[in-house]
């Protein structure tokens, strides 16, 4: 069976055999568990519960799945579909055909992204020349491309209260853990003290980590692999977390550090409901 299935959105029909028996029960449990964000507003899809990235027709002497609204890529099983707008369905073009132009269709739905008032996508024109021959790698590219040139230049650094023992007294005595922890076990000169610190080991940096690390143990593009590895370098001193769409949310910016916000999109739209990490550990779903 061949790597990739091209389906237009509400177009063609392709059959699929018992390899993708698992593929619906998987989508189910994906659209059961995703995040419930509504970019442009919408509430319909907030009350199905099947799931409506794709369609399957079950039929005794065939069974074919057809696109539903959504635009991207699924990886299950080894097999990759895309799911291509119907803008770009011709009806006398083969699957072979196809293949050969999924590259220049995913330039174009950047381009469409580049007018996105929810989330920005800059410097979409580098990504122009990176025939990459998956939608999502084109994402990591273009989120690990502006994420390294961005920490090399700068580091985002915030005051975050932290709790440490110091020989002398620096913001509050947290005097109960000092009684506790130092006092009753004759650590009479190591303080504990709560206080405010400018900080690299802070929630944001967490997450840019988290989502870094988990791009780079799904991405297949090796050119990927070597920006998502630069940035985990540059916050090797960051704790391991993981990252959470709410925490996402919870993350402001002044006005010094405006430039950041546009790694924050990209991290949401990896966290949100289209994209799903945490089915049996592996990634297996991209979908807009």
């Amino acid at each position: 069976m061949k790597n990739s299935i091209n389906l237009f959105e509400y177009q063609n029909k392709e059959p699929f055999n018992d390899k993708l028996k698992g593929l619906e029960a998987f989508l189910d449990e994906i659209w059961q568990n995703r995040e419930k964000v509504d970019w442009y507003g919408g509430k319909s899809d907030r009350k199905e519960e099947a799931q409506r990235f794709i369609d399957f027709i079950h039929r005794s002497e065939e069974k074919t799945m057809k696109s539903n609204k959504y635009v991207g890529v699924i990886h299950f099983e080894g097999q990759r579909i895309n799911l291509l707008p119907k803008v770009f369905y011709k009806e006398e073009w083969s699957q072979e055909v196809v293949d050969t132009k999924v590259p220049v269709m995913q330039q174009h739905i950047l381009w469409w992204l580049s007018y996105c008032r929810k989330i920005k996508f800059p410097n979409y024109e580098s990504g122009m020349g990176q025939q990459k021959s998956d939608f999502f790698e084109v994402l990591i590219y273009l989120f690990a491309k502006y994420t390294l040139d961005l920490m090399q230049h700068s580091i985002f650094q915030q005051y975050t209260e932290v709790s440490r023992e110091l020989p002398y007294v620096k913001g509050r005595l947290n005097m109960p853990r000092y009684i506790n922890d130092n006092i009753a076990r004759g650590r009479w000169h190591k303080l504990s003290c709560d206080y405010d610190s400018f900080e690299m080991d802070n929630a944001f940096n967490r997450i840019v980590k988290s989502v870094a690390s988990t791009l780079l143990n799904v991405s297949k593009d090796r050119h990927n692999k070597k920006l998502l590895g630069n940035i985990l370098f540059i916050l090797d001193e960051v704790r391991d977390a993981n990252a959470t769409l709410q925490a996402c949310e919870a993350i402001k910016f002044n006005p010094m550090f405006k430039s950041f916000e546009t790694v924050m999109d990209y991290c949401k739209l990896f966290l949100s409901n289209s994209v799903s990490f945490d089915y049996k550990k592996d990634l297996k779903l991209f979908a807009f």
